[in-house]
């Protein structure tokens, strides 16, 4: 089956033939969940808000414009669902001081991102990346995982640029103050 853009696809969709949707949900279903599942770190409440993500999308198409691509839309979709779906859990986070933060150079960071490429390195990241914020795990996932830029973070967020690389910085100070800890607890 040849493959159309998503703009075909969606004005399809808005010109009456709805089964075309079925078309982006086979594209964006799998990361999509992905992205909401590791914010939101439960299975079954990933697959719930996935539905409503594409439920909201599908409502809401005639709002996109097109003003960036679709699946930055999509991405601003899933994120604020899955960051209000946190944020009614009201769990608890890592708090870190921001003495620490400071203290944390950028080589510190490169040791730590550079050197996870063995299975117990990646876990180690993953546990880490648990204890994080659902907004600061979000941000760091859509960096690395899903190969976003920082305008299309800014899109997907609602945030500035500036914001979202000032963000993106304290969360990896974070992480590798997270890490050091780990380590040393081992």
């Amino acid at each position: 089956m040849e493959l159309y853009t998503d703009i075909y696809y969606i004005k399809r969709i808005q010109s009456g033939d709805t089964a075309s949707f079925a078309c982006l949900l086979d594209r964006y279903s799998r990361p999509v969940y992905s992205l909401i599942a590791r914010i939101v770190s439960n299975r079954e409440d990933a697959e719930e808000l996935a539905q409503d993500v594409f439920l909201k999308a599908f409502k809401n198409l005639s709002g996109f414009k097109g003003d960036s691509s679709f699946s930055t839309w999509l991405y601003r979709i899933a994120y604020n669902t899955a960051i209000s779906a946190t944020r009614k859990k009201k769990q608890e986070f890592l708090a870190i001081e921001d003495g620490q933060l400071d203290n944390t150079t950028g080589e510190d960071l490169e040791i730590v991102y550079g050197s996870a490429q063995n299975e117990e390195q990646i876990k180690q990241l993953e546990a880490a990346l648990e204890l994080l914020s659902p907004e600061e795990r979000a941000l760091i996932l859509l960096f690395y995982m899903e190969d976003k830029t920082i305008d299309e973070i800014r899109e997907i967020s609602g945030l500035t640029a500036v914001n979202v690389k000032t963000k993106l910085h304290r969360i990896r100070k974070k992480l590798y103050i997270i890490l050091t800890e780990m380590k040393k607890n081992e």
